[in-house]
């Protein structure tokens, strides 16, 4: 049996935005879906905001990811038939949001990374840095407790990495629960913390501080 992640402790409070830094097939990804849920662990715990993660029904953590969790991937998922606008606004319908309550969020989400004029394209007609920004607007349009980016600017030019850097810095700056897996040092530099790990484990965390967990963080 592989040991994906193996013997890691790790806190993150809400309102702390955390870089995970490491060689491909450390076990960066594998931590980041634990955290939200996408993958369970085979021992130990996981808890988000109070709950226990790993002790939960499916349907259970299919409601919590749908409402408490943002996930922006690297290859963007998002849906090719769906216009950028509809694309934001799904995860807020999935929430328990009215259409129009939704609608507006996902306008104002757009207006915020800078797509307002974008928002009645297609994924096709966009280019990567925008994809990309619509899959940011996407993960926050739920309003969620924590927003997971795996390798967010991985597929990017140099381009449309600085504008996800600048976005990633305003959600730093407004206080949102992040967690970013990178191999771009540019995006650790900008977290409040950065975690090295090396064959499913920390090797490093040069600003690792003890904390309680709070409402909105991990444990």
């Amino acid at each position: 049996m592989v040991r994906a992640v193996d013997e890691v402790d790790l806190s993150v409070p809400a309102g702390e935005s955390l870089a995970i830094m490491g060689p491909s097939g450390c076990g960066k990804s594998t931590l980041l879906h634990l955290l939200g849920g996408l993958q369970r662990p085979t021992a130990g715990r996981v808890w988000l905001a109070g709950r226990r993660l790993d002790t939960m029904s499916e349907r259970s953590l299919a409601r919590l990811r749908r409402d408490s969790v943002g996930f922006v991937f690297q290859s963007f998922h998002l849906m090719d038939e769906l216009t950028a606008v509809e694309n934001v606004e799904l995860a807020a319908l999935l929430a328990g949001r009215s259409p129009r309550q939704a609608r507006r969020r996902a306008g104002y989400l757009l207006d915020r990374v800078g797509l307002a004029d974008r928002a009645d394209h297609l994924p096709s007609a966009l280019s990567g840095g925008q994809r990309q920004r619509v899959a940011v607007a996407r993960a926050l349009s739920n309003e969620p407790l924590v927003v997971l980016a795996d390798e967010p600017t991985g597929n990017l030019d140099s381009a449309a990495t600085l504008e996800i850097l600048r976005l990633f810095e305003d959600l730093r700056t407004e206080g949102q629960t992040l967690v970013v897996v990178t191999h771009d040092s540019r995006i650790a530099a900008i977290a409040d913390r950065m975690i090295t790990m090396r064959d499913g484990a920390f090797a490093d965390d040069s600003r690792l501080a003890v904390t309680a967990p709070v409402h909105g963080g991990w444990r």
